[in-house]
């Protein structure tokens, strides 16, 4: 499992983070820490803000409320997915009840 991690560092907001990260999830960490800093720096030029504290607390939010949105999303379809299984299985069961 060891040989498996691996040393890189991203750059967020100017500062270095080293992190361990599988080596499989290397790309999707260093795409996730470009599309964190690209977003802070969106937000700078959008609406001045100079502190970064409040730059992370509107990405985070930003970031948060797109996966609850794609969570709630996926609740539905998982729903709708049962009821249509339901239906399908209450019509082959009556098909195979008539035989």
């Amino acid at each position: 499992m060891q040989d498996k991690l691996l040393n890189i560092k991203v750059v967020i907001a100017g500062r270095p983070y080293k992190m361990e990260v599988q080596r499989e999830q290397e790309e999707v960490v260093r795409k996730a820490a470009g599309y964190v800093d690209d977003a802070l720096n969106r937000y700078a030029h959008s609406y001045e803000y100079d502190d970064q504290q409040d730059l992370l607390a509107m990405v985070a939010l930003q970031s948060t409320t797109g996966m609850m949105e794609l969570e709630r999303r996926e609740g539905y379809r998982e729903r709708e997915m049962e009821t249509k299984l339901k239906e399908i299985d209450g019509i082959l069961s009556h098909q195979l009840s008539m035989e």
